[in-house]
């Protein structure tokens, strides 16, 4: 790859222009746009360019972890001190949401870096299999569509067992996950069968924790235009949820979804859109069966989706992002397929994760006499379209099975519904609800989540 790369093009408005980027999309163009997003980074190393000798710090590079089956390998961000030190904390590993890719997080790399710089330890991104510029292999689950159970675990064993195998090769004890949204759930899908290789867990608005349907549905983040207002953002901070600030998200949630915006064509296009879901069709496939109009129709996500990626903030964002959006998108279709299996048409989870969160603390494993017991951490925004109770009901649970177990405090308020003393260590669970953010909260309030997660990498 040249070193000196073009510049992305610019959002399509007409035709002409989603031709043409259409036409040029690709295995080579994906692997462009995303250098041209990791360049951020003064210390990453360009794919070209042959292994320097360490000068500073840092050092950043990309590069495809070949896996056991030799068609299988996970695309992979590295970042490393060069001054690693055998007492520094767990490395951190991020893990992008559904249909996304470890691009989606290059504002949030530079203070990660800063983390690992700091404790000489290391920080990695990747794709999920079947994802991003990993291996687009094929994506098969055989067990029968009544057969709930089954096509969850064969679904989530096709991203959980290649983490696990990646975590292998690359030689790491112990990790702490951060995942977004599906990066999220199977984050926990993975610590619930690894749980000995997982220190911690930060959770970015997950999706599949609900029980039954409530507020989560994934068509508004096709749908919706983000209206965030993104000017005095440094005043803008972080909350503890407390059973309050959970009550009147959910209802500003309910408020938006029954705005009376042409209900009945409106259920009719739900009606169509679930019953594709159910036969497994992927909201991706149907943007690529637009052929050359499906960069057209990404650029009007794109730009509806992320307004704080502002020209008049960062003068080639929006377009960076953009384009590497439609490159990935219209890379073949494999681990996208997964959607059906893991959640039912509205992101409702087909086994939700607040009724299997207790087992991060209250299973023995199989390795060792100790119980499970990660520290865990849920970050939801305050227009984000997934449903807080979930994730409060599973703060909750996590917080009395540990005083259950006498594993801490007395278990002041947990019953009182303030969520528990966030003060109190011991507890080793708590939520944040992040304001001006939605869905991408990492990126629509990116300085403050940057601190939010910095906060817990360093909590003891």
């Amino acid at each position: 790859m040249a070193d000196d790369l073009p510049p992305a093009r610019e959002i399509p408005s007409a035709l002409g222009a989603s031709l043409k980027s259409w036409w040029a999309a690709g295995q080579k163009q994906s692997a462009i746009a995303e250098e041209r997003l990791l360049r951020r980074l003064p210390f990453y190393r360009p794919s070209s360019s042959s292994p320097p000798t360490p000068s500073g710090p840092l050092t950043a590079y990309s590069s495809l972890i070949p896996l056991s089956n030799p068609k299988h390998f996970l695309n992979t961000l590295t970042i490393q001190s060069t001054s690693p030190s055998p007492t520094a904390p767990p490395p951190a590993v991020l893990l992008h949401g559904y249909g996304a890719g470890l691009g989606f997080f290059f504002l949030n790399l530079p203070s990660l870096a800063s983390w690992a710089q700091s404790h000489h330890t290391s920080v990695y991104a990747l794709d999920w299999l079947g994802m991003g510029r990993s291996a687009r292999v094929p994506f098969v689950v055989k067990a029968k569509r009544d057969d709930t159970k089954k096509r969850v675990e064969e679904a989530e064993r096709f991203f959980v067992d290649s983490l696990e195998e990646w975590r292998i090769k690359m030689g790491l004890e112990r990790m702490t996950l951060i995942g977004h949204s599906l990066g999220a759930y199977l984050s926990v899908a993975y610590s619930l069968k690894y749980p000995e290789r997982v220190h911690k867990l930060v959770l970015l608005s997950p999706a599949g924790v609900t029980r039954a349907p409530g507020v989560d549905d994934m068509e508004r983040e096709v749908m919706d235009e983000q209206s965030l207002d993104v000017s005095g953002k440094e005043s803008s901070t972080f909350q503890r949820a407390t059973k309050g600030r959970v009550k009147k998200l959910k209802s500003e949630q309910s408020d938006s979804q029954s705005q009376p915006q042409a209900q009945e064509p409106q259920s009719r296009t739900r009606r169509i859109l679930y019953h594709l879901w159910e036969e497994g069709y992927s909201p991706f496939q149907l943007v690529r069966s637009t052929l050359f109009y499906s960069p057209l129709l990404i650029g009007k996500y794109t730009s509806r989706r992320f307004p704080t990626l502002h020209p008049s903030e960062d003068a080639t964002a929006l377009n960076d992002i953009h384009d590497y959006i439609t490159n990935i998108t219209l890379l073949p279709a494999s681990g996208e397929y997964c959607i059906s299996h893991i959640l039912a048409p509205g992101a409702h989870a087909r086994l939700p994760l607040v009724d299997r969160v207790a087992e991060l603390r209250d299973t023995k494993d199989a390795k060792s006499k100790e119980g499970r017991d990660i520290d865990v951490t849920f970050v939801y925004g305050e227009h984000d379209w997934m449903d807080p109770v979930g994730g409060f009901e599973s703060l909750e649970k996590l917080r009395r099975v540990r005083v259950t177990k006498g594993l801490g405090s007395n278990g002041h308020n947990i019953k009182g519904g303030e969520g528990g003393d966030e003060d109190d260590p011991q507890l080793k669970a708590r939520m944040y609800i992040v304001e001006k953010a939605g869905h991408h909260v990492y990126l629509d309030n990116q300085k403050v989540v940057d601190e939010l997660i910095r906060r817990e990498l360093e909590r003891e």
